[in-house]
């Protein structure tokens, strides 16, 4: 399902820009361009998902016009696969940045919480989500290779209609901006502008490292990691690896040499350690 209010001009870096009114998933609208052989770098925005879905299998929804839910997608043959990862922390850099300045947000105010959230805490300490990362790709390694990357980020939504098992876990940036109103398109246009350049330096090799290392919540901070089995273990997060994407852990108390988890979501974070 999809109603489009219609195309936006391409530009020197954008092959295709298009918007919705109501879209099943922007993922799956991206894919399809991709497949039926749009160039990169290509994005779909729209007001209202009607099957929007998260990592794990995860469902994503919002009230129409209340979030920022946009995919990107890219022809990355001028990446090694094992690198992929990066696509998606660019896009998530980017509306880091995008945010904050829109929102009128001290920078450093959205943090990125390993492996797919951006956070902001509360007074409280507890990491509060206001947007998630979803990257899928396929065939990588081959003149075919696609990535989509998606994101929703909440924007002009109230705390009062928050979802009630979600309400103490999630904000938005017109919550963390004290209920000032936050344009989406202002937000767009923001975010493209700030990823045009991350984009173009990694097609030359250059990945922001420092940047993406800089906006983790958790380096240094003691955290439950819960693993795909259900098993959970409370580790020190040291640091990101800029390489592999791998959150780098070591026991708690301990010194030895970090070792690194690729898979595993974090738990019960709070800022200062409290878990």
């Amino acid at each position: 399902m999809s109603i489009s209010t219609g195309a936006t001009p391409a530009t020197d870096w954008l092959a295709r820009i298009e918007r919705f009114e109501v879209v099943g998933s922007t993922n799956d609208i991206v894919a399809d361009w991709l497949r039926d052989g749009t160039p990169e770098v290509c994005v779909a925005i729209a007001d209202e998902q009607v099957a929007g879905r998260g990592r794990n299998g995860r469902t994503w929804s919002a009230p129409a016009g209340a979030s920022l839910l946009a995919s990107v997608g890219f022809r990355p043959t001028w990446l090694e696969p094992p690198q992929a990862w990066r696509l998606g922390a660019l896009v998530s850099l980017a509306m880091a940045d995008a945010a904050e300045s829109t929102a009128g947000l001290p920078t450093g105010t959205v943090r990125l919480k390993w492996p797919n959230d951006l956070v902001i805490l509360d007074g409280t300490g507890a990491a509060l989500k206001v947007a998630g990362v979803l990257g899928e790709t396929e065939g990588l390694g081959t003149p075919l290779a696609q990535a989509v990357i998606g994101i929703g980020i909440n924007v002009d939504w109230a705390r009062g209609s928050f979802p009630a098992e979600f309400a103490a876990s999630m904000t938005s940036l017109s919550e963390a901006a004290a209920g000032r109103e936050v344009g989406r398109d202002a937000l767009t246009q923001a975010f493209l502008a700030r990823l045009e350049p991350l984009t173009a330096e990694l097609r030359g090799g250059r990945f922001a490292a420092d940047a993406w290392r800089r906006r983790q919540l958790t380096n240094g901070l003691p955290v439950r990691l819960e693993w795909p089995d259900g098993e959970v273990e409370t580790v020190t997060a040291v640091d990101v690896d800029p390489d592999s994407g791998a959150l780098l852990v070591r026991p708690v108390g301990s010194s030895g040499q970090p070792r690194p988890v690729l898979v595993g979501e974090i738990r019960h974070l709070r800022f200062g350690g409290v878990v």
